[in-house]
C-alpha cells in the first residue's frame, strides 16, 4: 500500500510500508476504556493522535526518546470520566495528560462566571470527540485530519478541522487548524496550544529560547523567578508552578519560533508559527516531582490564560462572524544534533536583536 485515504471506522487496523506505519486502536480498561488512537510512525518520529480527545496528541518519540510528559493521570482519559464542573470548574485537570492539548474553543483560562455564563477551566474542546477522522498517504506525506464540533443549544457553536502532516524524511510535525462559525450569529473564540514536555527534553539545565516584544509573570510567585525564566531546575517535589505570558517578537514576515533543549543540547525542539495567527506565547513551568507532573508547556495562543472577561477587555478574544474561519499553521521539529539546536537558538537571538524585550516585573493579573 503506497497511497491511500481511509475514513476511520470501527475495529482496529494497520497499514505499513518500508519506513512507515499507521495503526488504529481502541483502548480498553480503566479510565482509557473506549479511547480511540491513531499512531503514526516514520521510523525516527512517532506520535499518537487522540480522536476521542479533541484530536490532541497523546505521546510521541524521536529516535526512541520520549516526547510528552509523565502526568499524574493514567491516561489517555475517556471524556466520559471527566466532570468539567467539579472542584469549582477545575475538573479538566483529571483528564489532562496529553503531549499536545488544545484549550478552547469558546473560552480558555480559569473557571468563573462570565456575565451569567459559567466557564470551566480551559474550555471543552479537549474533551470533545471527533465525529469524522481521515488518514491519508500521498507520496511521502502522511496526514491525519479530524472534525470536532463544540456547541449546543444556547451555547457558542464552533467547528474545529484539525490536521497533522509529516513527511517520511522529516522530523517535523505540521499542524493545520481551521476553526469556523457554522451558526447565524458572531461567536467569540479563544485557542491556546498546550504543548507539554517532560524528561528527557526537560531536566536540570534545560533552556527555552523565545523572542518577546513584551513579557509578564502571571503571578507574584512567577515574578520571583523572572530573572531566570529561560532556565529549568530539576524535579523539585512541592515546587509551585510559574507561568510567563508575552507577545512574541517576529521576523519581517511575522514568523517566529520557540526552542527548548536539554542541558547538553543533545535533544532539541523548535516550534514555528505566524504571529498574525497566534500573537501570544505562554511558558508554563511546573518543576514538581517527577511523579507529580514535572513538565513545561510551550504554548502559542490567541491570548493569555487569564479569565475570559479580562482577555475580552484587552482585545485578545477573536470574534468570528457567521460562516467565517480562523486558521493557524504551525510546526514542531526535533533534532539530536547540537549544531542544529545551536542554530535554532541563534535564530531566536537574531529576531530578539531586532526587537528589544520589554519585561514587566509586576504580575499580569
Amino acid at each position: 500500500m503506497s497511497d491511500f485515504e481511509t475514513e476511520l471506522g470501527a475495529g482496529e487496523w494497520d497499514a505499513r510500508g518500508n519506513s512507515w506505519s499507521i495503526s488504529k486502536r481502541t483502548l480498553h480498561g480503566g479510565l482509557r476504556d473506549g479511547v480511540e488512537t491513531v499512531e503514526v510512525s516514520t521510523g525516527g518520529l512517532k506520535f499518537t493522535v487522540l480522536p476521542t480527545r479533541g484530536m490532541g496528541l497523546w505521546r510521541g518519540s524521536y529516535r526512541g526518546k520520549p516526547l510528552g510528559w509523565n502526568a499524574p493521570v493514567m491516561g489517555p482519559v475517556n471524556p466520559k470520566f471527566v466532570n468539567l464542573t467539579e472542584r469549582g470548574g477545575l475538573g479538566w485537570l483529571t483528564g489532562f495528560d496529553e503531549w499536545l492539548c488544545r484549550c478552547g474553543l469558546a473560552w480558555n483560562g480559569p473557571p468563573g462566571d462570565d456575565a451569567g455564563f459559567p466557564l470551566t477551566l480551559h474550555g471543552r474542546i479537549a474533551n470533545s470527540p471527533a465525529h469524522r477522522v481521515v488518514v491519508s498517504k500521498s507520496g511521502d506525506v502522511i496526514s491525519v485530519r479530524g472534525s470536532v464540533e463544540e456547541g449546543g443549544l444556547f451555547y457558542p457553536r464552533l467547528r474545529l478541522e484539525a490536521k497533522y502532516s509529516i513527511d517520511l524524511d522529516s522530523s517535523m510535525i505540521i499542524v493545520e487548524d481551521r476553526v469556523s462559525n457554522p451558526g447565524n450569529q458572531p461567536v467569540e473564540m479563544q485557542l491556546l496550544y498546550h504543548v507539554n514536555f517532560g524528561a528527557p527534553l526537560l531536566g536540570k539545565g534545560s533552556r527555552v529560547h523565545a523572542p518577546f516584544r513584551e513579557l509578564w509573570p502571571l503571578t507574584a510567585h512567577a515574578a520571583t523567578g523572572l530573572h531566570d525564566y529561560r532556565r529549568y531546575p530539576g524535579p523539585t517535589p512541592g515546587a509551585i508552578e510559574q507561568v510567563y505570558c508575552g507577545y512574541a517578537a517576529a521576523d519581517y514576515q511575522r514568523k517566529t519560533l520557540a526552542v527548548l533543549h536539554d542541558a547538553d543540547r543533545g535533544l532539541g525542539m523548535a516550534m514555528r508559527w505566524d504571529t498574525r495567527e497566534l500573537p501570544c506565547l505562554n511558558i508554563w513551568k511546573n518543576p514538581a516531582g517527577m511523579d507529580d507532573g514535572y513538565v513545561t508547556g510551550i504554548e502559542p495562543a490567541t491570548g493569555f490564560p487569564l479569565f475570559k472577561a479580562k482577555e475580552r477587555a484587552a482585545g485578545r478574544v477573536v470574534l468570528l462572524d457567521p460562516d467565517k474561519t480562523w486558521s493557524a499553521n504551525w510546526s514542531m521539529e526535533f533534532s539530536d544534533d547540537s549544531q542544529i539546536v545551536d542554530d535554532w537558538a541563534a535564530e531566536v537571538a537574531e529576531i530578539q536583536k531586532s526587537c528589544p524585550e520589554l519585561i514587566h516585573h509586576k504580575p499580569l493579573n
